[in-house]
C-alpha cells in the first residue's frame, strides 16, 4: 500500500447516471410491479407488488445476463444491483398501476 492515499484505498466506484436509470426501467420489473400494482385493491398490497417485481426482476435479470445474453438492467457478480433503486422503482411502477386502475374504475 505504499504510494495509496487513503482517498484512493476507500474509494467506491462511480457509475455514470444512465446505469442508475437502466435499473429503474427494467422490462421485467416495470411488467410484474404494473401488473401486480393494477390488480391490488388496497394501497398496503403496493409494497407486497413491489417485492414480487423487484424480486422476479433481478431473478431474471440474474439468469439473462448469466446465459450471456445482453440485457438492459444486468445483473453479475462483479457489476452493481442497485438494491435501493430497483426498490423505489419497483414501488412506483406499482404506484401508475394502482393508480391508473383507480383513475379508469372512476371514469367508467
Amino acid at each position: 500500500m505504499v504510494g495509496v492515499t487513503p482517498a484512493e484505498h476507500l474509494s467506491v466506484p462511480v457509475y455514470p447516471f444512465v446505469v442508475w436509470i437502466m435499473a429503474a426501467f427494467d422490462p421485467v420489473l416495470i411488467g410484474v410491479s404494473a401488473y401486480l400494482g393494477w390488480k391490488a385493491d388496497q394501497f398496503g398490497k403496493l409494497f407486497i407488488a413491489a417485492i414480487a417485481g423487484l424480486a422476479v426482476s433481478v431473478l431474471f435479470s440474474w439468469a439473462v445476463t448469466a446465459i450471456g445474453i445482453p440485457w438492459p438492467a444486468p445483473i453479475s457478480h462483479d457489476g452493481p444491483t442497485f438494491f435501493p433503486v430497483r426498490i423505489v422503482a419497483a414501488f412506483l411502477w406499482a404506484l401508475a398501476g394502482y393508480g391508473a386502475r383507480r383513475v379508469i374504475k372512476r371514469r367508467s
